[in-house]
């Protein structure tokens, strides 16, 4: 099973985009847990997850994540924001299907 967590300033606008990419994942019938926290939850979940993607409007922490993820060999990226905009479930699922690889 892959792990995906979305984070955002309160956890809240990625929640519905979590829900989009669960309703794809379904559809092609993956095994992804995808869930979506505030960002002072980052760290308390860095052992848990595969990937990490940061909502457009928290880009600002990229660097500090990183560094703390590059400790267990994990990524950190920013959705992107036509994506993100748009609530577009499978381009984001994609995008962190293919970083996980």
């Amino acid at each position: 099973m892959k792990k995906i967590l979305l984070c955002c300033s309160a956890g809240m606008s990625t929640s519905l985009l979590v829900t989009k990419m669960r309703k794809v994942a379904e559809e092609r019938g993956l095994d992804v847990e995808i869930e979506a926290v505030a960002l002072e939850l980052f760290d308390e979940n860095l052992p848990k997850y595969d990937i990490f993607l940061l909502g457009p409007q928290v880009k600002f922490k990229k660097t500090d994540f990183q560094k703390k993820a590059d400790e267990y060999g994990k990524k950190v990226e920013v959705i992107n924001m036509i994506d993100y905009g748009t609530m577009n479930g499978a381009k984001v699922l994609d995008f962190a299907l293919n970083l996980i690889k």
